[in-house]
């Protein structure tokens, strides 16, 4: 059973590594989908695969990367799109 979910993750999580860390963790993970900074200085992500896989990267993002100071992560569910890749943007 597959799962998405849109992520907005707030604090300091831009310029400390966070979509690269983000990458190589859904990589690790093989959840699909994308991450990219946002004007407003938060990071948004889309994540879909294996429920389990999905909640992994949930979970991960609510700590980030080691210099990162998370605040908060907003989790909405989404469509299912059919990525096969997890991608940097933006």
């Amino acid at each position: 059973m597959s799962r998405a979910v849109d992520l907005t993750v707030t604090g300091r999580v831009q310029g400390v590594a966070f979509r690269h860390s983000a990458a190589v963790e859904a990589t690790r993970l093989g959840v699909a989908g994308w991450v990219r900074n946002e004007p407003d200085g938060a990071v948004a992500a889309h994540v879909e695969g294996a429920e389990d896989a999905v909640e992994a990267m949930v979970a991960w993002c609510r700590t980030g990367p080691p210099s990162a100071r998370v605040a908060g992560v907003d989790v909405v569910e989404a469509a299912v799109t059919g990525a096969s890749s997890f991608e940097v943007t933006g």
